[in-house]
């Protein structure tokens, strides 16, 4: 009798770890997918970005404009930090590993930051490069073709920027929504340079270095954003979940008779969390260790978000609030 329910226990043990095999081998193909999709956004991105770049830096030298150059470098600002996103999204790909148990999926949150930081260094240049042409001011030549390459540019921004943050959503990317808050910061600077132009079309120059110095402003403040929602991740902030749906999601498995402290951390779409469960305190461990399988899965099906679940099992008499 003895030896039959040690096999029964060894089968269950197995049908467990087969199934746990099985479900990590899936979740790295779709982790590859995914990554794949982000690196195709961001290489499409990354040609409208520096063609924007491109005729607002080539236009603004031409016509001698302050916020249009500057607003050209804040384009070229975003190529560039495609670049770190695609550098950020080959980490965050690689395969779980000896060195890195839990994936490597918060290296694109790290690379968010360095976005972050570019845009505090953007930010300061431009800062600087207004309040020397405040105190020595310089005469833009302004003509047709000036609003005719910024309303273009504009209207490119626009459509990439409301493409790539809907994509960041639906994918769960830090990098990606990054750099839509990126984008974004440069919508609002070229709408600015537009006034600037108009400005000094109508003869009032010392309005292209002060809308320099509030271009700048703007990318402080788009920095400031990715920074903090950055931290939040790296510092282990708590995710927003429901917990109640994930207590009884863990109640429907059999042998679980209550669930409780439950936490989380990690990123929107790759959460880590751990619960406590309580069980019949006669039951043999071999049992309770099946049954926090049957949690894990049950919990990473109904929320595919979840990627890691820690379970402390624990006796119901035990149990001290």
């Amino acid at each position: 009798m003895g030896g039959v329910l040690v096999k029964e226990i060894a089968c269950g043990e197995y049908v467990c770890k087969r199934i746990q095999l099985l479900y990590n081998i899936s979740m790295n193909d779709k982790m590859q997918a995914h990554y794949r999709q982000i690196k195709k956004i961001l290489l499409a991105i990354l040609a409208l970005n520096w063609l924007v770049a491109l005729a607002k830096i080539a236009y603004g030298l031409n016509s001698a404009s302050s916020s249009m150059t500057a607003d050209g470098f804040h384009s070229l600002s975003d190529g560039t930090s495609n670049l770190i996103g695609l550098l950020g999204i080959h980490f965050a790909c690689q395969p779980v590993d000896r060195d890195h148990p839990y994936g490597h999926k918060k290296y694109e949150t790290l690379f968010s930051l360095v976005i972050s930081a570019m845009l505090f260094i953007l930010s300061f240049n431009l800062l600087k490069n207004g309040w020397e042409h405040l105190h020595q001011p310089v005469l833009p030549r302004v003509n047709t073709g000036s609003f005719a390459v910024m309303l273009f540019t504009i209207t490119i921004n626009i459509l990439v920027m409301r493409y790539e943050r809907r994509k960041g959503r639906e994918l769960g990317s830090d990098i990606l929504i990054s750099d839509s808050m990126h984008t974004r910061a440069d919508i609002c600077t070229s709408l600015a340079v537009i006034l600037s132009l108009a400005a000094s079309w109508l003869g009032f120059t010392i309005l292209d270095p002060l809308i320099t110095m509030l271009i700048s402003l703007f990318i402080g403040f788009s920095a400031f954003e990715i920074a903090k929602q950055g931290s939040d991740i790296l510092c282990d902030t708590a995710v927003f979940l429901d917990d109640n749906r994930i207590k009884e999601i863990v109640l429907k498995v059999k042998g679980v008779r209550a669930c409780h402290k439950i936490r989380s951390r990690g990123r929107i779409d790759d959460v880590h969390i751990d619960l406590h469960v309580q069980v019949n305190p006669d039951m043999h461990i071999d049992n309770a260790h099946q049954i926090s399988y049957r949690i894990e899965e049950a919990i990473k099906t109904s929320i595919p978000e979840i990627t890691d679940i820690v379970v402390h099992m624990e006796p119901q008499e035990k149990h001290r609030k």
